[in-house]
């Protein structure tokens, strides 16, 4: 199980080796996303809270990333946070997220992208629940939820 000197340790001194990278342009990457996946996911934006279509989802499944797929996160480890976007305590993997130093708007954060892909999730904070204590906020127009019945 990932803790926060995990996260800590990845973000200063390197990420896992994901499984597989893939690359794309961006224009590739605008002909499969819609304008607001490909600002949040691609250009590191973020929704508005409380109004992701996943924020609220308490259905079984795997949260994939949207542009490549990648399984990221199982809807068991999914909890209400109360910060207006859907929250997790583990990736599947540990090196299904990559973790990346974020210095914008005068806060140091730890941004949470797709191993694969690189695309923008959202942020990590060391305020979750036991026993790992990691929030994994993510962005809904970052993800897509596979229901355990499809």
């Amino acid at each position: 199980m990932l803790q926060w000197n995990d996260i800590i340790r990845f973000t200063n001194h390197g990420n896992p080796e994901p499984d597989r990278r893939l690359e794309k342009t961006e224009e590739e990457w605008r002909a499969i996303l819609t304008p607001e996946q490909f600002r949040i996911a691609r250009k590191k934006g973020t929704e508005p809270s409380f109004s992701g279509a996943l924020c609220n989802s308490h259905e079984p499944g795997i949260y994939s990333c949207i542009c490549c797929k990648t399984p990221l996160f199982d809807s068991t480890i999914k909890f209400e946070s109360g910060s207006g976007w859907p929250s997790f305590t583990q990736p599947i993997q540990d090196n299904a997220v990559k973790y990346t130093k974020d210095t914008s708007f005068g806060m140091i954060r730890v941004e949470a992208e797709c191993n694969v892909c690189d695309a923008h999730l959202g942020h990590i904070f060391p305020d979750g629940p036991a026993p790992s204590g990691l929030r994994y906020c993510i962005n809904s127009e970052s993800i897509e939820l596979n229901k355990n019945d499809e």
